[in-house]
């Protein structure tokens, strides 16, 4: 009869409703990894820039060291 049809309906709703809700959180903690590994990622090259950065102090440093000796 009808409700038995509207029931069908709603049971039919609510199943695609979790399947999506599943979906989604599948794709949420996907998301959430990657961007740990991103943010892992910024902050090694934050490491090793300012690494980078003083070796470069260090050499100019150096030049200037150098040059005044001259």
């Amino acid at each position: 009869g009808r409700l038995e049809g509207q029931f069908a309906r709603y049971k039919n709703a609510a199943e695609n409703a979790e399947k999506v809700e599943d979906e989604l959180k599948a794709e949420k903690r996907k998301l959430q990894r990657e961007l740990r590994t991103a943010l892992d990622k910024i902050e090694e090259m934050e490491m090793t820039n300012s690494h980078l950065m003083k070796r470069l102090e260090k050499m100019k440093a150096n030049r200037t060291a150098l040059l005044s000796q001259q």
